[in-house]
């Protein structure tokens, strides 16, 4: 057999396409028949060009059948061995060298393939999702063949095999600039479970950040910063060497010295592909996501947790939910990797604000909080500061908080026996003077808290809502050793307190110490005695 390669047709050719709008057949029989006759003779190769011409159709079903089509028409031709290996000539050399016949058929098709691929990789930026995806699934089935029939001699002794250059073509067209791809990521995350793609996969993250980042001159990126964060987020490295299992390519030779298959090399990677993301300005709702997924998606599987100590204090510093939000991953390196963090309990003592008990991560603020406060060995004047401002605060603050804020302050007074002058201040209450504390000063040691009482509580005695009222009331009694449980009261909501009163049972009550018998009917009524309802 003797492949000729038809003059009239190159690379870029493209064959009449009348007989597509004759109706004699569908797009679907058409692209079927011609991907099988291209697999089935070798003199039908040139049917190739009719099925590469139907990716670049305007009907959304003809792109995904063609996607398709080629799909399954390539990889076949992968597992043939049908597509030349090593490094390819360029196409109008295969016809004036000398090759043989079969050199020149694997030659022309491997052309093919690479047209396809590149076709393939603009559809990604494709309007319609269901050609993004198809798109997606035939280039990471692609991936897998190339992995298991290389189309580069590989020296397995000294070398390892995986087609990095079109998985990296793929991260990039999914970290978009302009286009928010995040459907397509959560699409592509399957595929994250491969150990050697995750890992390969972060490597490109790491280049193509800095290299989109730098050349913008670190300008916050929304769209493209989105894409890079939801296709980290996907990420999660397996937490031992032994779970390292699920491979994409399985390499011949020494697999066990590869750095894909070490767990080491993962961490390794993982913290760089984190510490090179946030090293750039990001934007505020951006901030808000990271923080949220922070102690339990980052730091665990980070190998050296403390470089991200700058990302955690600056993000602490900006004020509002992100430093509330912040407050987490602190936590976790004060706590468990000894973290020091100069005036910590300054600037969370200034994040306590009328607005705290409105913002949507008002329970895991208070939560860890009431962590970081249980220590017995803070300063009693510490102590005192948070106590006086959160009572300052409760007079402002909605029903369903002062149901928490109440119990967390006697908790404090608790933990602390020197602070209970707050509440036992002799004549407090009955002699009217200037309260010494000082809401504006932001450093808890000036504020003069130790000085003042908690008449806030006595105040919130008289409040509208009982339940409020009664948890203010427990301070007119000696505080009992148990500390109240406030994880029940974190996340109670108006809603919640509007059902319990609704389902509480109430016992009617008696309004006359006489049952009247009618409207004008008392007995001794002069009124009964003179009128009548007829």
């Amino acid at each position: 057999f003797f492949f000729k390669m038809a003059p009239s047709r190159d690379s870029n050719a493209r064959p009449d396409t009348s007989k597509q709008d004759s109706g004699k057949k569908s797009f679907k029989k058409d692209i079927k028949s011609k991907a099988e006759q291209v697999l089935g003779n070798r003199k039908h190769a040139n049917d190739v060009f009719d099925i590469l011409e139907y990716l670049q159709a305007d009907k959304e079903e003809a792109v995904v059948c063609a996607v398709n089509a080629c799909n399954k028409m390539f990889c076949a031709l992968l597992e043939r061995g049908d597509l030349f290996i090593g490094p390819l000539p360029k196409e109008d050399r295969i016809l004036t060298d000398n090759y043989s016949a079969e050199d020149k058929y694997k030659m022309w098709m491997r052309h093919r393939y690479a047209s396809c691929v590149q076709q393939t990789l603009d559809l990604i930026a494709h309007e319609a999702f269901q050609v993004k995806e198809s798109a997606l699934c035939a280039l990471m089935a692609f991936v897998e063949m190339e992995g298991r029939f290389p189309l580069v001699v590989v020296d397995w002794d000294e070398h390892y095999n995986f087609p990095r250059e079109l998985l990296k073509s793929v991260v990039e067209k999914l970290l978009s600039v302009d286009e928010d791809m995040s459907l397509l990521i959560s699409r592509f995350q399957e595929f994250l479970d491969f150990e050697d793609v995750r890992f390969y996969v972060m490597g490109f993250i790491i280049d193509n950040v800095a290299k989109v980042m730098d050349r913008k001159k670190e300008a916050v990126l929304p769209v493209y910063q989105n894409n890079v964060f939801t296709l980290l987020s996907n990420i999660s490295v397996p937490s031992q060497e032994a779970d390292l299992t699920n491979f994409m390519v399985k390499q011949e030779a020494k697999h066990e010295d590869w750095k894909a298959a070490k767990l080491k090399e993962h961490r390794r990677v993982f913290d760089r592909v984190w510490l090179g993301f946030l090293k750039y300005k990001l934007p505020s709702n951006m901030y808000k996501k990271v923080l949220v997924i922070f102690h339990d998606s980052i730091l665990p599987h980070m190998s050296k947790p403390t470089l991200m100590i700058d990302f955690l204090t600056a993000a602490y510093d900006i004020g509002g939910a992100i430093s509330l939000l912040a407050l987490n991953g602190l936590f976790v390196l004060i706590h468990q990797h000894n973290l020091d963090y100069p005036d910590f309990y300054k600037k969370l003592y200034n994040l306590l604000e009328p607005s705290i008990f409105h913002v949507k991560y008002r329970a895991r603020f208070f939560h860890l909080a009431d962590l970081f406060l249980s220590s017995s060995h803070l300063p009693v004047y510490l102590v005192a500061a948070f106590a006086k401002r959160l009572s300052r605060l409760a007079l402002t603050a909605p029903p369903p908080a002062l149901r928490m804020l109440i119990p967390f302050i006697c908790n404090l007074i608790r933990r602390h026996p020197s602070c209970r002058v707050l509440i036992h201040r002799p004549s407090a209450a009955d002699v009217p003077r200037e309260d010494p504390y000082i809401m504006e000063e932001e450093d808890p040691a000036q504020c003069h808290a130790l000085e003042s009482s908690l008449w806030e509580l006595q105040a919130l005695q008289k409040h509208y809502h009982p339940d409020v009222a009664k948890a203010a009331s427990s301070i007119n009694k000696t505080l009992p050793e148990q500390e109240d449980n406030i994880s029940d009261l974190l996340e109670v909501s108006t809603y919640e307190m509007f059902e319990k009163e609704l389902k509480s049972k109430w016992q009617s009550v008696p309004l006359e110490f006489e049952p009247a018998k009618g409207l004008l009917g008392r007995p001794g009524e002069i009124l009964g005695q003179h009128f009548a309802l007829e």
